[in-house]
């Protein structure tokens, strides 16, 4: 996930809290549709996974 593409630099505070929750959010519902189509349960994202990279997990 690119913060770059959820928050700028001229939104507010509670502008950015709203964008990292609608993306987290966003991200959880692509994960239980992804487990979904594959016949599996999702759990709960965890907040810092999506703010590494995949190299580094």
């Amino acid at each position: 996930m690119n913060a770059s593409q959820i928050i700028n630099d001229n939104m507010t505070l509670e502008e950015k809290l709203k964008a990292i929750d609608a993306a987290m959010q966003a991200a959880q519902q692509q994960a239980d549709d992804d487990a979904k189509q594959s016949g599996n349960t999702s759990a709960p994202l965890d907040p810092a996974s999506l703010t590494i990279c995949d190299g580094c997990e």
